[in-house]
């Protein structure tokens, strides 16, 4: 297939800390990362999206004393689901896995930086006014459709791509390029969150 011209992959968080063996692994992440660099060379623009934590982040459950991973509590911006501590700015754990290879990758975009609000999304921060400044970059380049690989299928990529389409994007999710954490069914209800925003969820076999 050809990739238009118009068109970005936007590689999320494959990061040390989300791959076998980090703090909060997602389930054989690292198997999609051949992968992710086969799919990034179709593409001229490739953006990385970076989850980059301060120390004592708001989304961690070590902030909060007497909870523990996976508690949900009430942050000033809504639900907040609290995570083991990772991806803090500056450590092993928030370094890409050491075999993703995308050299001609343009933007790295760090999100997750406000050590009060979380940012799930590439797009926009947890409190949903904040934006990271990725719409207007692709836009100032000419993309009208991002393709999204990475991790977690079910929040981070999801986010990225249901606000992709309010961004006005065309927005697609490459399956097999992804991994999910399905926590207490989230990777069912994120498929369907995605469907219903018209996000196009396919293979890598239709691209490649």
């Amino acid at each position: 297939m050809q990739i238009s011209p118009r068109s970005a992959l936007l590689v999320i968080d494959v990061q040390n800390d989300f791959t076998p063996g980090g703090q909060l692994a997602v389930p054989e992440g690292d198997q999609i990362v051949p992968l992710i660099n086969r799919l990034a060379g179709l593409f001229k623009q490739v953006i990385i999206a970076q989850d980059w934590h301060p120390a004592g982040h708001a989304s961690f459950a070590s902030s909060h004393p007497g909870r523990k991973p996976y508690d949900v509590i009430e942050l000033p911006y809504g639900p907040q689901t609290l995570w083991p501590d990772h991806c803090v700015r500056a450590t092993p754990g928030a370094e890409f896995h050491p075999e993703l290879d995308l050299p001609h990758a343009q933007l790295v975009i760090r999100k997750g930086c406000n050590p009060d609000i979380d940012s799930y999304s590439a797009f926009l921060e947890a409190d949903r006014t904040t934006v990271t400044g990725l719409a207007g970059y692709l836009k100032e380049r000419g993309i009208d459709t991002v393709y999204m690989v990475g991790l977690a299928l079910d929040f981070c990529v999801m986010f990225s791509a249901l606000d992709a389409r309010t961004a006005g994007f065309n927005a697609f999710v490459v399956l097999d390029a992804c991994r999910a954490i399905d926590l207490q069914g989230s990777l069912a209800a994120a498929t369907e969150r995605m469907q219903l925003a018209g996000v196009g969820l396919i293979q890598s076999s239709d691209l490649i």
